[in-house]
C-alpha cells in the first residue's frame, strides 16, 4: 500500500534533501502581512447583504489548501514557504504553529482517517496520527511518487472522492507546449493498490477541485495559457462526465479558440467544453460545493471559487471569490461575484484568495496566500 521511509540511510538522505530544499523556497517566500494591517484590509471586502468576514488566523506565510482534522485541527499548506501549518483552538483562543518545513511547494493537503496527506511537487506524503503529534510529526510514508520534478505548474491540490480515492492534477511544465507524457492531466489514486489512472487529459493546470455530492462527479478549475492578450483566453470551470476525455490543452482554449501555434489539424469540437468561462487571467484556484445549512437555502450546491488574480494583465482581474450555480449535469445557470475588494484599483492587491473550505458549522474559511491569513465568512443576518 505504502512505501515507508524508515531505514537510517533513507532518513539521512531525506533529511539532507529536506534541508537543501528548505533554503530555496525561503528565498522566494512572501512574509505574512502583520495582523493589524490584515484587520484594516478586511474593512474593504464587499459581500452580499447579511454576510460578514472576519479574521480566523494570521501569520501563515503563503497559505494555500485547507483541511480540517477529525479533532478540530485546521491544517494549511503553503507555496514557496515550503511549510505546513496547524491552527488549533483552546479556551476560545487560536494559535498557529509550523509543523512541517523544507517541503517542495506543499500546496495540496487533505485529511482522512486520522492521517494528513501532503502533496509536494514530486511526491504525496502521509503523516499518521497528525493531530496527536503536532509538536513531533512522525516520519512520512510515501503514498505516491510517480510524478515529474518540474516546479513549473508542479504544485497540487488534493481531493478525496466518495470511494476514498485521491484526485489531483499534474500540470503542464510550460505556458503552452506539446506537454510531456504524464503531464497536463488529472489523476486518481487508489490508496489501497497504490495505482493511479488518468481521468482527464488536456488540462493545462488545475489547482482546485471538489466532488459534487448530487452526482459524485469531480469538478475542477483550470488556469488557461498566458500571452494571448488581456482578454484571451478565459480560465475555466470543468466537470468530468466521461473519464479519460480531453479538455483541449494545448490545441484549443476556452472551448472555442484554437491555439495560434498548436491547433493545426485539430478542432475545438474534439474536446470537452467548459461548464463556465471565468474570465481571462483570473487564476481560479480552490473551489467548494456548498452543502452546509448556515447560508440561506438558495446557496445550497453553489460552487464557490477562489480567484487568485492575474499578474500579467494591464489591468488586473480576479482577486475575488465568485459563486457559480450549475445543474448536476453541468449546465451553467448563473455566475456572480460573492466577495470582492482583495484587488484595489488597477494593479494593487491587499489579498489573494487561494482556497475555500466549508467548516463544520457551515461557514466558509478562505486562505489568502498574499496576506498569509485565513478568513471566516458567515451569514449573520
Amino acid at each position: 500500500m505504502y512505501r515507508r521511509m524508515e531505514t537510517p540511510m533513507r532518513r539521512l538522505v531525506f533529511a539532507a534533501f529536506a534541508a537543501t530544499i528548505a533554503l530555496a523556497p525561503a528565498a522566494f517566500a512572501r512574509e505574512a502581512t502583520p495582523e493589524p494591517q490584515v484587520l484594516e484590509n478586511l474593512r474593504k471586502i464587499k459581500l452580499p447583504p447579511g454576510f460578514s468576514i472576519s479574521l480566523y488566523a494570521a501569520g501563515l506565510p503563503e497559505a494555500r489548501q485547507l483541511a480540517r482534522g477529525d479533532k478540530g485541527v485546521l491544517f494549511v499548506g503553503s507555496f514557496d514557504a515550503g511549510s505546513v501549518y496547524a491552527v488549533t483552538e483552546r479556551g476560545g483562543k487560536r494559535s498557529v504553529r509550523t509543523i512541517l518545513t523544507g517541503l517542495n511547494m506543499p500546496t495540496g493537503i487533505a485529511f482522512r482517517d486520522g492521517a494528513l496527506y501532503v502533496a509536494a511537487v514530486n511526491r504525496i506524503l502521509l503523516y499518521e496520527d497528525a493531530e496527536d503529534r503536532l509538536d513531533d510529526m512522525p516520519a512520512p510514508k510515501i503514498v505516491y511518487d510517480d510524478l515529474p520534478s518540474s516546479r513549473h505548474h508542479g504544485w497540487k491540490y488534493l481531493t478525496f472522492d466518495r470511494e476514498g480515492r485521491l484526485i489531483f492534477g499534474v500540470g503542464a511544465p510550460c505556458n503552452v507546449c506539446d506537454p510531456p507524457r504524464g503531464t497536463a492531466e488529472v489523476r486518481r489514486l487508489d490508496l489501497k493498490s497504490g495505482k493511479a489512472e488518468t481521468v482527464a487529459r488536456g488540462v493545462r493546470n488545475t489547482v482546485g477541485g471538489d466532488i459534487d455530492q448530487r452526482s459524485g462527479r469531480f469538478w475542477f478549475t483550470e488556469n488557461a495559457r498566458d500571452w494571448m492578450g488581456d482578454d484571451m483566453p478565459a480560465d475555466k470551470l470543468n466537470m468530468i462526465d466521461r473519464e479519460g476525455a480531453n479538455y483541449g490543452f494545448p490545441f484549443c482554449h476556452q472551448g472555442d479558440t484554437p491555439d495560434p501555434k498548436f491547433s493545426a489539424g485539430r478542432t475545438c469540437g474534439e474536446f470537452v467544453p467548459p461548464v463556465s468561462l471565468l474570465g481571462a487571467h483570473v487564476a481560479p484556484l480552490g473551489m467548494k460545493f456548498y452543502t452546509g445549512a448556515q447560508f440561506p437555502e438558495g446557496y445550497r450546491n453553489s460552487i464557490f471559487i477562489a480567484e487568485h488574480g492575474s499578474w500579467n494583465r494591464s489591468v488586473f482581474s480576479g482577486g475575488r471569490i465568485v459563486r457559480v450555480i450549475a445543474s448536476a449535469d453541468g449546465k451553467l445557470e448563473k455566475e456572480e461575484v460573492f466577495a470582492s475588494g482583495f484587488l484595489q484599483g488597477a494593479r494593487s492587491y491587499i489579498g489573494r484568495p487561494a482556497d475555500i473550505l466549508q467548516d463544520k458549522d457551515g461557514a466558509l474559511l478562505v486562505a489568502d496566500d498574499y496576506a498569509g491569513a485565513i478568513y471566516r465568512i458567515a451569514y449573520t443576518k
